[in-house]
């Protein structure tokens, strides 16, 4: 094994809001399904994608993964 790494796949700011949005999207969907609540199942399906679609809006803004505003925190 090699002492290369992989500094930056995940760790941005747009991956960790995107990633965020579609957890609680994902949370709220699961519990709406459990209590049938139709109506807030699509709704998080919809914000799930919201979330996707924020990701990607960010990352080419430069909040991704190599953008000019990403800085690479260095690890102890």
């Amino acid at each position: 094994m090699s002492d290369t790494h992989d500094p930056g796949h995940g760790h941005s700011p747009a991956a960790w809001v995107a990633v965020t949005i579609m957890l609680i999207a994902f949370a709220i969907g699961t519990a709406a399904f459990f209590f049938s609540v139709v109506w807030l199942v699509w709704a998080s399906v919809v914000l799930l994608v919201l979330g996707l679609l924020t990701g990607v809006v960010l990352s080419r803004l430069g909040y991704g993964v190599g953008g000019p505003k990403y800085v690479v925190k260095a690890h102890d």
